[in-house]
């Protein structure tokens, strides 16, 4: 057996290449994922649904993008890291593209879901790749990095398909996420290193279910796919419930206006590098705790009257949850690897979890507004976000450190 070829360090041209289409990689796989998100209000008045069942249009592809995630991360073990990426972002592109033209409220719904699912391929490895092809010191900015990059991309779809949609409609908004994809997917085409540390395993379907049982088993894995649970829940909660709460009394903004708020996407990009680092220094517990506190009294600020201080709210609300996805998606596979467990399972059962979190606790969101309006969507997502913060505190004996225990 060859012996495995020197991992990218910090600062060289193989890793910055790496960081870079990974960044591209996540902007464009998550303004697909999100660019739904500010045209709820347009899709209640162009199909004629409730605010409830809006939000499907959204949860409907983080659906599909879970289950998906069951299946890739195992897929990636026999076919490889970067052909997956590169199908994923090309197949993503053109259904995201196909979106704009759906005739029906219907047809739209089962593209959003087949949408979701052909966007598994990038989530599903992206840290597992990051954890085989970086020096063991850079695997936690650099995952960062990729995440900071997924929080540009949810800022950059909602932007893009809020401005678009108030000139001229939803079907150009979704139109113009798609092209922003298909540019994304040629630059990863181009930039992407190809794996040199990747070991394909064998498709046998008795390894593979025992890999899975055993990443199912693992506490402190378990512990870690709860945290991206009810995290993301809260914030996508939050989120999925903002722009009604805005384009209401006493705001009543338009839907252009209600979606600058996401102009605070960056905080999340910021906060998840800084925590990426932070997290290479200290304990990785000790920075998600901080980080959950963060969210929390990001997510309790919102409730003032001033629009200034909504929005100031929901920027430290999105550095907190960022930090929090970043350090912890980043330590699912140190910790997989540590134990012995297959990464690529252990990654797409922590984004399971993490989209179901996204899909079924994010939903709540609208629910909560209709029922108890702002102060019950506070209420939701501050639930959320402390029962993270106690996850977390279980965490201490769970490996921080990308070695193998005998």
């Amino acid at each position: 057996m060859s012996s495995p070829v020197p991992r990218h360090r910090a600062g060289t041209g193989g890793y910055r290449r790496i960081t870079a289409s990974l960044f591209a990689a996540g902007m464009a796989t998550f303004a697909l994922l999100n660019g739904a998100q500010a045209l709820l209000p347009a899709l209640t008045g162009a199909f004629s649904v409730s605010t409830g069942e809006s939000t499907w249009a959204q949860s409907l592809t983080t659906a599909g993008l879970g289950v998906a995630l069951l299946v890739a991360g195992p897929v990636s073990e026999v076919l490889g890291r970067t052909r997956l990426i590169h199908l994923s972002m090309a197949a993503s592109a053109l259904v995201g593209l196909t979106c704009a033209v759906a005739p029906t409220w219907e047809v739209l719904l089962g593209l959003r879901l087949l949408l979701g699912v052909t966007l598994a391929g990038l989530p599903a490895v992206a840290t597992a790749y990051l954890r085989e092809e970086l020096a063991v010191e850079a695997h936690a900015r650099a995952a960062g990095l990729y995440v900071g990059g997924t929080a540009l991309g949810g800022m950059t779809g909602r932007l893009l398909s809020g401005a678009v949609a108030e000139v001229t409609d939803w079907r150009w908004a979704m139109a113009s996420v798609g092209a922003l994809a298909v540019a994304c997917a040629i630059a990863v085409r181009v930039l992407l290193p190809p794996s040199r540390n990747f070991v394909r395993t064998p498709a046998r379907p008795a390894q593979l279910a025992t890999m899975f049982r055993r990443a199912c088993a693992d506490r402190g894995l378990l512990t870690l796919y709860a945290i991206g649970g009810c995290s993301v829940g809260a914030f996508i909660a939050v989120y999925n419930a903002i722009g009604f709460r805005l384009t209401s009394s006493p705001y009543d903004l338009s839907l252009a206006a209600a979606s600058l708020v996401f102009l605070v996407y960056p905080a999340g990009t910021l906060g998840s590098i800084v925590a990426g680092r932070l997290a290479d220094r200290f304990p990785r517990r000790s920075v998600v705790l901080i980080c959950c506190l963060a969210t929390l009294a990001g997510v309790a600020l919102t409730l003032a009257g001033p629009l200034a201080l909504v929005v100031a709210g929901l920027a430290l609300m999105t550095a907190g949850f960022f930090a929090v996805h970043g350090v912890v998606s980043g330590w699912v596979p140190t910790v997989a690897h540590a134990r012995g467990i297959a990464t690529g399972h252990a990654v797409s059962l922590y984004l399971f979890a993490y989209y179901a979190g996204s899909s079924g606790l994010g939903t709540l969101g609208g629910l909560a507004w209709e029922l108890g309006a702002w102060p019950g969507v506070v209420l939701l997502a501050a639930g959320l976000v402390g029962l993270s913060g106690l996850l977390a505190l279980r965490l201490e004996k769970v490996p921080s450190s990308d070695v193998p225990r005998g």
